[in-house]
Protein backbone atom coordinates (compact mmCIF):
# COMPACT_ATOMS: atom_id res chain seq x y z
CA UNK A 1 0.00 0.00 0.00
CA UNK A 2 1.23 3.43 -0.90
CA UNK A 3 2.25 5.02 2.93
CA UNK A 4 1.66 8.13 1.34
CA UNK A 5 -2.11 7.59 1.49
CA UNK A 6 -4.66 7.20 4.14
CA UNK A 7 -7.67 5.32 4.46
CA UNK A 8 -9.55 7.45 2.97
CA UNK A 9 -7.61 8.47 0.55
CA UNK A 10 -7.50 5.54 -0.70
CA UNK A 11 -11.30 4.79 -0.32
CA UNK A 12 -11.61 8.09 -2.24
CA UNK A 13 -9.18 7.00 -5.09
CA UNK A 14 -10.79 3.44 -5.48
CA UNK A 15 -14.17 5.05 -5.73
CA UNK A 16 -12.73 7.38 -8.73
CA UNK A 17 -10.82 4.81 -10.54
CA UNK A 18 -13.81 2.49 -10.58
CA UNK A 19 -16.51 5.17 -11.70
CA UNK A 20 -13.92 6.26 -14.38
CA UNK A 21 -13.89 2.49 -15.74
CA UNK A 22 -17.43 2.50 -15.30
CA UNK A 23 -18.67 5.59 -16.89
CA UNK A 24 -15.95 7.15 -19.04
CA UNK A 25 -16.39 10.11 -18.13
CA UNK A 26 -14.26 12.40 -15.42
CA UNK A 27 -15.47 12.33 -11.83
CA UNK A 28 -16.59 15.40 -9.73
CA UNK A 29 -16.48 15.48 -5.71
CA UNK A 30 -20.74 14.83 -5.93
CA UNK A 31 -20.26 11.40 -7.79
CA UNK A 32 -17.15 10.28 -5.22
CA UNK A 33 -19.73 11.24 -2.16
CA UNK A 34 -22.70 8.94 -3.66
CA UNK A 35 -20.17 6.10 -4.17
CA UNK A 36 -17.20 6.29 -1.42
CA UNK A 37 -19.83 5.93 1.27
CA UNK A 38 -17.68 7.78 3.69
CA UNK A 39 -20.17 11.06 5.58
CA UNK A 40 -17.75 13.79 4.48
CA UNK A 41 -18.61 17.06 3.35
CA UNK A 42 -17.98 18.37 -0.25
CA UNK A 43 -15.28 20.52 1.08
CA UNK A 44 -13.35 17.57 2.64
CA UNK A 45 -13.96 15.58 -0.47
CA UNK A 46 -11.88 18.55 -2.54
CA UNK A 47 -9.72 18.67 -0.55
CA UNK A 48 -8.51 14.92 -0.41
CA UNK A 49 -8.91 15.12 -4.37
CA UNK A 50 -6.31 18.30 -4.45
CA UNK A 51 -4.26 16.02 -2.46
CA UNK A 52 -4.31 13.07 -4.82
CA UNK A 53 -3.88 15.41 -7.59
CA UNK A 54 -1.06 16.64 -6.25
CA UNK A 55 0.79 13.16 -5.39
CA UNK A 56 0.12 12.09 -8.90
CA UNK A 57 -2.57 9.65 -8.46
CA UNK A 58 -5.19 12.05 -10.28
CA UNK A 59 -5.19 14.69 -12.93
CA UNK A 60 -8.35 17.66 -13.75
CA UNK A 61 -8.86 17.27 -17.96
CA UNK A 62 -9.45 21.16 -19.32
CA UNK A 63 -12.88 20.78 -19.82
CA UNK A 64 -14.31 19.25 -16.84
CA UNK A 65 -14.07 20.11 -12.93
CA UNK A 66 -14.01 16.58 -12.25
CA UNK A 67 -10.39 14.58 -12.30
CA UNK A 68 -9.50 11.08 -14.16
CA UNK A 69 -6.94 8.78 -12.88
CA UNK A 70 -3.57 8.56 -13.91
CA UNK A 71 -0.43 6.10 -14.67
CA UNK A 72 0.73 6.12 -11.20
CA UNK A 73 -3.39 6.00 -9.58
CA UNK A 74 -4.53 3.01 -11.94
CA UNK A 75 -0.86 1.66 -10.52
CA UNK A 76 -1.61 1.67 -7.16
CA UNK A 77 -5.13 0.91 -7.71
CA UNK A 78 -4.68 -2.80 -9.32
CA UNK A 79 -1.70 -3.28 -7.16
CA UNK A 80 -3.51 -2.79 -3.71
CA UNK A 81 -7.19 -1.57 -3.99
CA UNK A 82 -8.06 -3.88 -7.07
CA UNK A 83 -10.66 -7.11 -5.77
CA UNK A 84 -10.52 -9.18 -8.67
CA UNK A 85 -13.39 -11.31 -10.02
CA UNK A 86 -13.46 -14.85 -9.26
CA UNK A 87 -15.02 -17.13 -12.84
CA UNK A 88 -18.00 -19.15 -12.13
CA UNK A 89 -16.42 -23.06 -12.70
CA UNK A 90 -19.54 -23.59 -15.02
CA UNK A 91 -17.66 -20.70 -17.15
CA UNK A 92 -14.21 -22.13 -17.13
CA UNK A 93 -15.89 -25.53 -18.80
CA UNK A 94 -17.53 -23.86 -21.37
CA UNK A 95 -13.88 -21.88 -21.79
CA UNK A 96 -11.92 -25.29 -22.02
CA UNK A 97 -13.98 -26.91 -24.88
CA UNK A 98 -13.56 -23.83 -26.71
CA UNK A 99 -9.38 -25.04 -27.20
CA UNK A 100 -9.15 -27.76 -29.01
CA UNK A 101 -5.70 -29.25 -28.44
CA UNK A 102 -5.21 -31.59 -31.08
CA UNK A 103 -3.62 -28.73 -33.15
CA UNK A 104 -1.19 -26.36 -31.57
CA UNK A 105 -1.15 -23.91 -34.31
CA UNK A 106 -5.02 -23.85 -34.08
CA UNK A 107 -5.49 -24.03 -29.91
CA UNK A 108 -3.08 -20.83 -30.22
CA UNK A 109 -5.58 -18.96 -32.61
CA UNK A 110 -8.31 -20.26 -30.45
CA UNK A 111 -6.48 -18.70 -27.51
CA UNK A 112 -6.48 -15.54 -29.25
CA UNK A 113 -9.64 -15.05 -30.21
CA UNK A 114 -11.18 -16.09 -26.71
CA UNK A 115 -9.18 -13.46 -24.75
CA UNK A 116 -10.26 -10.90 -27.72
CA UNK A 117 -13.93 -12.27 -27.55
CA UNK A 118 -14.09 -12.01 -23.68
CA UNK A 119 -12.71 -8.78 -23.12
CA UNK A 120 -13.72 -6.99 -26.69
CA UNK A 121 -9.99 -5.58 -26.56
CA UNK A 122 -7.30 -7.29 -28.64
CA UNK A 123 -5.91 -10.80 -27.84
CA UNK A 124 -2.34 -12.08 -28.10
CA UNK A 125 -0.65 -15.51 -27.85
CA UNK A 126 2.82 -15.94 -28.27
CA UNK A 127 5.04 -19.35 -27.81
CA UNK A 128 8.90 -18.64 -27.79
CA UNK A 129 11.11 -20.31 -30.49
CA UNK A 130 13.64 -20.98 -27.27
CA UNK A 131 12.23 -22.75 -24.98
CA UNK A 132 10.44 -25.17 -27.61
CA UNK A 133 12.38 -28.60 -27.36
CA UNK A 134 12.57 -30.99 -30.36
CA UNK A 135 10.62 -33.89 -29.87
CA UNK A 136 11.75 -36.07 -33.07
CA UNK A 137 13.57 -34.78 -36.62
CA UNK A 138 13.02 -36.44 -40.28
CA UNK A 139 15.39 -35.84 -43.32
CA UNK A 140 14.09 -36.61 -46.87
CA UNK A 141 15.33 -36.21 -50.15
CA UNK A 142 13.92 -33.66 -52.57
CA UNK A 143 15.98 -33.59 -55.56
CA UNK A 144 19.84 -32.78 -55.40
CA UNK A 145 21.20 -30.57 -52.80
CA UNK A 146 17.54 -29.81 -51.66
CA UNK A 147 16.92 -31.94 -48.66
CA UNK A 148 13.01 -31.16 -46.65
CA UNK A 149 13.82 -31.14 -42.96
CA UNK A 150 10.96 -31.81 -40.23
CA UNK A 151 11.18 -30.61 -36.96
CA UNK A 152 8.20 -31.86 -34.52
CA UNK A 153 8.57 -30.28 -31.12
CA UNK A 154 7.59 -31.23 -27.57
CA UNK A 155 4.57 -28.96 -27.94
CA UNK A 156 3.24 -31.31 -31.00
CA UNK A 157 3.91 -28.42 -33.47
CA UNK A 158 5.18 -29.13 -36.61
CA UNK A 159 7.66 -27.06 -39.19
CA UNK A 160 9.18 -28.20 -42.29
CA UNK A 161 12.36 -26.37 -43.56
CA UNK A 162 14.28 -26.66 -46.41
CA UNK A 163 17.89 -27.54 -46.70
CA UNK A 164 20.54 -27.01 -49.05
CA UNK A 165 23.35 -28.11 -47.97
CA UNK A 166 26.71 -28.44 -49.93
CA UNK A 167 27.14 -31.74 -50.40
CA UNK A 168 24.67 -34.52 -51.48
CA UNK A 169 23.64 -37.46 -49.18
CA UNK A 170 21.95 -40.51 -49.96
CA UNK A 171 18.68 -41.56 -48.13
CA UNK A 172 20.68 -43.98 -45.65
CA UNK A 173 22.92 -41.14 -44.76
CA UNK A 174 19.51 -39.11 -44.01
CA UNK A 175 18.56 -41.69 -42.09
CA UNK A 176 21.70 -41.90 -40.51
CA UNK A 177 21.91 -37.65 -39.69
CA UNK A 178 18.24 -38.45 -38.09
CA UNK A 179 19.24 -40.81 -35.83
CA UNK A 180 21.87 -39.70 -34.38
CA UNK A 181 19.97 -36.35 -33.92
CA UNK A 182 17.11 -37.83 -32.20
CA UNK A 183 19.28 -39.61 -30.12
CA UNK A 184 21.48 -36.83 -28.96
CA UNK A 185 18.73 -33.89 -29.10
CA UNK A 186 15.75 -35.20 -27.99
CA UNK A 187 13.96 -32.87 -25.64
CA UNK A 188 16.68 -30.34 -25.46
CA UNK A 189 15.94 -27.18 -26.72
CA UNK A 190 17.16 -25.97 -30.34
CA UNK A 191 19.48 -22.96 -29.03
CA UNK A 192 20.80 -25.49 -26.69
CA UNK A 193 21.88 -28.10 -29.37
CA UNK A 194 23.36 -25.18 -30.96
CA UNK A 195 25.37 -24.49 -28.18
CA UNK A 196 27.08 -27.63 -28.18
CA UNK A 197 27.10 -28.37 -31.67
CA UNK A 198 30.66 -28.50 -31.45
CA UNK A 199 31.22 -31.09 -29.17
CA UNK A 200 28.47 -33.26 -30.75
CA UNK A 201 29.24 -32.99 -34.02
CA UNK A 202 32.81 -35.27 -33.52
CA UNK A 203 31.13 -38.26 -32.75
CA UNK A 204 29.68 -38.12 -36.66
CA UNK A 205 31.54 -38.39 -40.06
CA UNK A 206 33.12 -35.62 -40.73
CA UNK A 207 30.98 -35.05 -44.38
CA UNK A 208 27.87 -35.23 -42.23
CA UNK A 209 28.83 -31.90 -40.09
CA UNK A 210 27.59 -29.68 -42.97
CA UNK A 211 24.21 -31.31 -42.83
CA UNK A 212 23.61 -31.34 -38.66
CA UNK A 213 24.98 -27.39 -38.97
CA UNK A 214 22.57 -26.35 -41.31
CA UNK A 215 19.51 -28.28 -39.80
CA UNK A 216 20.38 -26.87 -36.34
CA UNK A 217 21.07 -23.02 -38.21
CA UNK A 218 17.49 -23.48 -39.83
CA UNK A 219 15.46 -24.76 -37.14
CA UNK A 220 17.24 -21.97 -35.01
CA UNK A 221 15.61 -19.60 -37.55
CA UNK A 222 12.02 -20.39 -37.20
CA UNK A 223 10.11 -17.40 -35.93
CA UNK A 224 8.37 -17.51 -33.19
CA UNK A 225 4.46 -17.96 -33.25
CA UNK A 226 2.43 -14.91 -32.98
CA UNK A 227 -1.35 -14.87 -33.07
CA UNK A 228 -2.85 -11.68 -32.30
CA UNK A 229 -6.77 -11.54 -32.60
CA UNK A 230 -9.03 -8.44 -32.10
CA UNK A 231 -6.99 -5.23 -32.90
CA UNK A 232 -10.11 -4.04 -34.76
CA UNK A 233 -11.96 -3.95 -31.51
CA UNK A 234 -9.74 -0.77 -29.72
CA UNK A 235 -11.23 1.16 -32.69
CA UNK A 236 -14.77 1.32 -30.78
CA UNK A 237 -12.59 2.45 -27.45
CA UNK A 238 -13.25 6.25 -27.49
CA UNK A 239 -9.81 7.14 -25.73
CA UNK A 240 -8.07 5.22 -28.49
CA UNK A 241 -10.18 5.82 -31.88
CA UNK A 242 -10.53 9.87 -30.86
CA UNK A 243 -6.52 10.17 -31.27
CA UNK A 244 -5.65 9.05 -35.29
CA UNK A 245 -1.49 9.72 -34.35
CA UNK A 246 -1.70 7.97 -31.38
CA UNK A 247 -3.76 4.73 -33.21
CA UNK A 248 -1.46 4.71 -35.96
CA UNK A 249 1.29 4.41 -33.72
CA UNK A 250 -0.49 1.40 -31.95
CA UNK A 251 -1.30 -0.53 -34.92
CA UNK A 252 1.84 -0.23 -36.44
CA UNK A 253 3.50 -1.48 -33.08
CA UNK A 254 0.96 -4.36 -33.81
CA UNK A 255 2.46 -4.84 -37.36
CA UNK A 256 6.22 -4.50 -37.01
CA UNK A 257 5.77 -7.41 -33.77
CA UNK A 258 9.56 -6.03 -32.37
CA UNK A 259 8.40 -4.10 -29.58
CA UNK A 260 5.79 -5.78 -28.17
CA UNK A 261 8.00 -9.00 -28.14
CA UNK A 262 9.86 -7.70 -26.03
CA UNK A 263 7.24 -6.68 -23.91
CA UNK A 264 5.87 -10.31 -23.97
CA UNK A 265 9.02 -11.59 -23.14
CA UNK A 266 9.26 -9.96 -20.39
CA UNK A 267 5.72 -11.12 -19.08
CA UNK A 268 7.16 -14.43 -19.89
CA UNK A 269 9.96 -14.36 -17.49
CA UNK A 270 7.52 -13.36 -14.08
CA UNK A 271 5.11 -15.36 -12.32
CA UNK A 272 1.47 -14.94 -12.81
CA UNK A 273 -0.41 -11.76 -14.39
CA UNK A 274 1.78 -9.23 -14.66
CA UNK A 275 -0.07 -5.96 -15.75
CA UNK A 276 1.84 -2.93 -17.66
CA UNK A 277 -0.24 0.15 -17.57
CA UNK A 278 0.83 3.14 -20.34
CA UNK A 279 4.28 4.20 -20.88
CA UNK A 280 5.46 2.14 -18.04
CA UNK A 281 6.31 -1.01 -20.16
CA UNK A 282 8.67 1.57 -22.47
CA UNK A 283 6.89 -0.09 -25.62
CA UNK A 284 3.46 0.56 -25.81
CA UNK A 285 3.15 4.48 -27.59
CA UNK A 286 0.22 5.22 -25.92
CA UNK A 287 -0.48 6.55 -22.31
CA UNK A 288 -4.26 5.21 -22.92
CA UNK A 289 -2.97 1.53 -23.11
CA UNK A 290 -2.67 -1.46 -21.04
CA UNK A 291 -1.15 -4.81 -21.22
CA UNK A 292 -2.37 -7.42 -19.26
CA UNK A 293 -0.69 -10.38 -19.99
CA UNK A 294 0.25 -14.16 -18.16
CA UNK A 295 2.70 -16.57 -18.91
CA UNK A 296 1.66 -20.24 -19.57
CA UNK A 297 3.88 -23.79 -19.80
CA UNK A 298 3.96 -27.12 -21.61
CA UNK A 299 5.27 -30.21 -18.56
CA UNK A 300 6.26 -27.66 -15.94
CA UNK A 301 8.01 -25.92 -18.50
CA UNK A 302 7.14 -21.50 -19.57
CA UNK A 303 6.81 -21.47 -23.26
CA UNK A 304 4.96 -18.36 -24.00
CA UNK A 305 2.85 -15.76 -23.47
CA UNK A 306 -1.08 -14.86 -23.43
CA UNK A 307 -2.27 -11.34 -23.28
CA UNK A 308 -4.83 -8.97 -23.73
CA UNK A 309 -4.24 -5.16 -25.00
CA UNK A 310 -6.70 -2.34 -24.49
CA UNK A 311 -7.10 0.66 -23.13
CA UNK A 312 -6.21 1.71 -19.50
CA UNK A 313 -9.46 2.48 -19.08
CA UNK A 314 -10.13 -1.10 -18.57
CA UNK A 315 -12.70 -3.49 -15.90
CA UNK A 316 -9.05 -4.90 -14.40
CA UNK A 317 -10.68 -6.77 -11.92
CA UNK A 318 -12.57 -8.84 -15.08
CA UNK A 319 -9.66 -8.89 -17.44
CA UNK A 320 -6.89 -10.08 -14.70
CA UNK A 321 -8.71 -13.25 -14.61
CA UNK A 322 -9.91 -14.01 -18.06
CA UNK A 323 -5.93 -13.85 -19.03
CA UNK A 324 -5.20 -15.90 -15.82
CA UNK A 325 -7.38 -18.71 -16.64
CA UNK A 326 -6.50 -19.37 -20.39
CA UNK A 327 -3.13 -19.31 -19.76
CA UNK A 328 -3.65 -22.12 -17.02
CA UNK A 329 -6.62 -23.88 -19.89
CA UNK A 330 -3.71 -23.48 -22.59
CA UNK A 331 -0.67 -24.80 -20.35
CA UNK A 332 -3.02 -27.94 -19.60
CA UNK A 333 -4.21 -28.20 -23.59
CA UNK A 334 -0.80 -28.67 -24.59
CA UNK A 335 0.68 -30.29 -21.46
CA UNK A 336 -2.37 -33.04 -22.11
CA UNK A 337 -1.59 -33.10 -25.83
Amino acid sequence: MDPMLDKRSQLLLKTLVERYITEGQPVGSRTLSKYSGLDLSPATIRNVMADLEEMGFIASPHTSAGRIPTTRGYRVFVDTLLTVQSIPSAEVLQLESQLDASDPQRLFASASRLLSDLTQFAGIVVASKRTNAIRHIEFLNLSERRILMILVSTDGSVQNRILMPAETYTASELTEAANFFNRHYTGRALEEAKDNIHTELKKLRQDMTGLMSAALEAGAETQEQYVITGEGKLLDVHELSSNMDQLRKLFALFEQKTQLMQLLAVGQQGEGVQIFIGGESGAMPLDECSVVTAPYEVNGQVIGTVGVIGPTRMAYDRVIPIVDITAKLLSSALSYH
